[in-house]
């Protein structure tokens, strides 16, 4: 195990910005392999402009949009941003963290130095005509991820927000709890609650594609709080326990079919009756899981080309599919005629607002839903982190690095024995 950054340098007096911090962090010349794409070395500490506000990183959530700035595709994420007129040869990723508010800019509201926060991963210009105007700011053209389409992340000792990004951290949850779960259950709470008419009611089946992941972790619960239906679709046995433990109603296994991938040519109707069979199977292990012969009212997608065709077959007429992915790849097929005839809706969802991430803050908080933190790593595994994603063998559930937090179960900057 390697260290935290809590034995490499202590903490300095609030307010008083370093001169340098340690960061986790990735060069063109590194685009590669997570593993190798990152490492640790020690920059210049970011200054607090207008409106934003210097943390002092706890703990960091690891996501799989840092698994796509290591490798450099789909986007080359330094090159974008120098485009833009940004002068940084480097990228501190990491899109959600906690810590504690170090210094401010000017015209800061809502925080002050020495909160213990929570950091959401969406940035906008709070001063565009589209957000002024009453706007949802996850439509904004202003709208970035945190850490991804911008820099200063939370894989360093410093990180570098908007002050709307920090919400308070509740006072019963550890630093890494804190860390890990914002992006995950703020996206899945948007995509099951933020698209009416067609949001989760009591008693309506929900499927779930990769229900032990981050994402369907916080679905399940979210579902199954709302008084849903919830099925869950995993890879094996032991994930399919894992979801059920979380409130699943049912588990499908993926392997037990061989389908996924794009449709076969309606112009092939051997090769599409072969597919059509297995995708009517599929639905027939949803009606088994739901104790009924019902249809999905919503379909929970982040996968893409492989299940798209499947999900867009099995939601119910009137239902929709929720999309916030593509983790299996981006050219995915539809059927139109299930999408029209059926009146079905293909929606896509990104990101979360400031109202739905303090719902999710709300929910774990109160011990409603599980952060679902599976494993913890230390700063110099932050690559190993992302590799693990990279090869689908991450653990069930959320993940995070501790930053500067000197060891694992701490609530408070108080508890961690500081002077």
């Amino acid at each position: 195990m390697g260290k935290t950054l809590y034995e490499l340098g202590e903490m300095p007096p609030l307010g008083s910005v370093p001169e340098k911090m340690y960061a986790s962090l990735i060069r063109r010349e590194r685009f590669g392999e997570p593993r190798r794409a990152f490492a640790t070395e020690v920059i210049d500490t970011p200054r607090p402009g207008r409106g934003q506000v210097l943390v002092w990183v706890m703990a960091a959530g690891i996501n799989y949009n840092n698994v796509w700035a290591g490798l450099g595709f789909p986007l080359d994420v330094i090159a974008a941003r120098q485009k833009r007129g940004e002068t940084e040869d480097f990228h501190i990723g990491g899109s959600e963290g906690s810590g504690v508010v170090f210094a401010v800019g000017e015209g800061v509201s809502g925080v002050s130095v020495g909160d213990e926060v929570m950091l959401s991963g969406g940035q906008w210009d709070e001063h565009s005509e589209d957000i002024r105007l009453g706007g949802d700011p996850t439509f904004a053209s202003s709208l970035q991820a945190w850490g991804y389409e911008s820099n200063y992340g939370s894989f360093a000792q410093f990180a570098l927000v908007q002050d709307f990004q920090c919400h308070p951290k509740p006072e019963n949850l550890t630093w890494e709890a804190a860390a890990a779960f914002i992006l995950t259950g703020a996206t899945a709470y948007r995509q099951l609650f933020g698209w009416a008419p067609n949001t989760v009611q009591p008693g309506d089946p929900v499927l779930i594609w990769g229900g032990a992941g981050g994402l369907g972790s916080m679905a399940i619960q979210l579902v199954r709080n709302a008084g849903g239906i919830p099925v869950a679709v995993v890879s094996s046995e032991e994930r399919g326990e894992y979801c059920r433990r979380l409130g699943a109603a049912g588990v499908i296994n993926r392997r037990d079919f061989t389908h996924w991938g794009r449709m076969p040519d309606l112009g092939d109707p051997a090769a599409y009756a072969a597919w059509m069979a297995q995708v009517r199977a599929f639905g027939r292990s949803f009606w088994e899981a739901v104790g009924a012969r019902r249809a999905p009212k919503i379909v929970f997608e982040h996968s893409g080309q492989d299940t798209i065709p499947t999900s867009m077959y099995l939601c119910d007429t009137g239902g929709m599919v929720t999309i916030c992915g593509g983790t299996s790849g981006y050219a995915a097929d539809v059927d139109l005629r299930f999408l029209w005839m059926r009146q079905k809706r293909l929606q896509g969802s990104h990101g979360f607002n400031p109202a739905q991430c303090r719902a999710i803050i709300k929910l774990v908080a109160s011990g409603l839903v599980d952060p679902c933190l599976s494993r913890m790593f230390t700063f110099d595994e932050i690559g190993e982190a992302h590799q693990l994603m990279h090869e689908n063998d991450q653990p069930p559930g959320n993940m995070a690095a501790l930053v500067n937090a000197p060891r694992p179960g701490l609530t408070t900057l108080e508890t961690d024995g500081r002077p």
